[in-house]
């Protein structure tokens, strides 16, 4: 594993190779992709510092002479946002990174945090022309590493502009839930000229961002300077107030005077397998888990009165970013033994390949075609064990994985102190059933139209708690067509 400054030597040399040339297609493709520099596994599974280092100057420029400038730009359609995706990778060739990341944010106000978690070898990275020869969007041009760069370039060298905000229109703008929708929306509706009020059940804002998401994969005080910009530009935050509860909707559209409210509450209601022993002490959902070392951050036992449960053998259940998340924080928690237990093969896991490697690399264990039939408790009523099946891939399903089937017979026992269930979550149904009018699906989703539009008069809604459990920028892409919608509206 090489080191951050041999990585920047590496690209000194290529940086070298390429200056004030004219570089035509076959050149730029013979431009090796840079390396992201990252901690030590070893030592970062036992810290919460961020695992990813972040590109050097010379690693962006490099990088960025990778992109072939498409005429027809396919990567731009593979953004939920429509970020001008060679436009800004353009600014960074030529090393005017300021201008990079003011493209970026035309479309986008979280480019340090979109370029972290982002799953861009599915979105961005899966149609660029360079990812479409080597057959693999992990080997595309390194838009996620470069979007970061330039965010994380303009915030240390202090050139963080705020954007045009238009004259006061005297409209208020209810926004419900601050995670990655709700604070779209409040931005592209304050710039509007709109007061807008961005209403939190939890004590922070910043949603999955700040609850779910890990330190080590995105620090939370870059979260906390974005939400610091909105309020720079006028929008109000009232923490724990839970709508539905403190104030139901109908309460924020009448007797508080607010014009339009959007509702971005996500999806935060923990699915489980139902199976015995689910209930013993030591079985968490991973939403739990999370918010828990996250928000709450029990991982500073130091400062934090945040219970911890302690745990030396974890088993984690799923295959998605969440269950790799939980299963690194286990560690740095002070497991000394972590399994994910995941029915199917490495090659259908939905978590990015690079969280998976992550994960590989501090020690975490992977227990492929296995999967859960019962959680075995001790006399005080605490996990033990866990009894799980052995599973063969059969035929494709609806998705297009194999689905898994059962090997008769083939139970197991797994010794575990702890089980961290990370299945995926569902929809809370309090705002739903406490706003007449308000409809869903059988789901509990949100049904909106083209805009985002629900059936109940001035109310939006975006984000998971329409697509289910999705991405930042999905989440992101429903909020600035709500905020559009929204918009619209209040203009007439």
């Amino acid at each position: 594993m090489n080191t951050i400054e041999e990585l920047n030597a590496i690209a000194r040399e290529e940086l070298a190779k390429i200056k004030g040339k004219e570089l035509g297609n076959k050149e730029r493709m013979a431009i090796p992709q840079q390396e992201m520099p990252s901690r030590n596994p070893k030592e970062r599974a036992r810290q919460m510092a961020e695992v990813a280092l972040g590109y050097t100057e010379e690693q962006a420029v490099v990088e960025a002479n990778r992109c072939l400038q498409c005429k027809n730009k396919p990567c731009i359609s593979g953004c939920p946002v429509n970020v001008q995706i060679p436009e800004f990778i353009a600014e960074i060739a030529k090393g005017e990174f300021k201008k990079a990341v003011d493209i970026i944010k035309q479309t986008s106000l979280l480019p340090a945090i979109c370029g972290r978690v982002c799953p861009q070898e599915k979105q961005c990275q899966g149609q660029c022309t360079v990812g479409k020869v080597y057959k693999s969007g992990e080997k595309a041009v390194s838009i996620g590493r470069l979007e970061r760069f330039v965010a994380d370039w303009e915030r240390e060298n202090k050139k963080v502009t705020m954007p045009e905000i238009a004259p006061k229109t005297g409209k208020k703008v209810a926004v419900i839930g601050a995670g990655p929708a709700g604070l779209t929306v409040a931005a592209d509706c304050a710039r509007a000229g709109h007061s807008v009020t961005v209403f939190e059940a939890f004590h922070k804002a910043g949603g999955v961002m700040m609850y779910g998401i890990p330190e080590f994969r995105l620090p939370k005080a870059i979260v906390q300077e974005e939400i610091d910009n909105l309020k720079k530009m006028g929008v109000d935050f009232e923490c724990n107030f839970l709508v539905g509860r403190t104030d139901t909707l109908d309460q924020l559209l009448t007797e508080k005077g607010f014009d339009a409210a959007f509702v971005g509450t996500g999806a935060g209601l923990p699915k489980f397998m139902n199976i015995p022993g689910e209930n013993l002490i030591g079985v968490f959902s991973a939403n739990e888990y999370l918010t828990r070392a996250n928000l709450m951050k029990g991982y500073d036992t130091a400062h934090a009165a945040t219970p911890i449960y302690e745990a030396k053998k974890v088993c984690v259940v799923g295959g998605g970013n969440v269950a790799m998340d939980a299963a690194r924080m286990a560690l740095r928690l002070g497991a000394e033994e972590v399994n994910v237990i995941y029915r199917r093969t490495r090659n259908e896991m939905p978590a990015r390949i690079e969280e998976i490697a992550h994960a590989e690399e501090e020690g975490v264990v992977f227990r492929f075609l296995e999967n859960p039939v019962e959680i075995l408790g001790n006399e005080e009523g605490k996990v033990c064990g866990v009894k799980v099946l052995s599973y063969e891939l059969g035929e494709p399903d609806a998705s297009g994985r194999r689905s898994p089937v059962a090997i008769k017979g083939s139970e197991h026992i797994v010794e575990t102190d702890a089980m961290i269930i990370a299945l995926g979550n569902g929809s809370n149904p309090l705002l739903v059933k406490t706003t007449p009018g308000l409809n869903a699906d059988a789901k509990g989703h949100i049904s909106v139209d083209e805009t985002q539009a629900t059936s109940h008069a001035k109310v939006w809604a975006g984000g998971d708690i329409v697509l289910g459990a999705a991405t930042v920028i999905l989440a992101m892409g429903e909020g600035r067509k709500a905020a559009a919608g929204i918009n619209a509206y209040l203009a007439k």
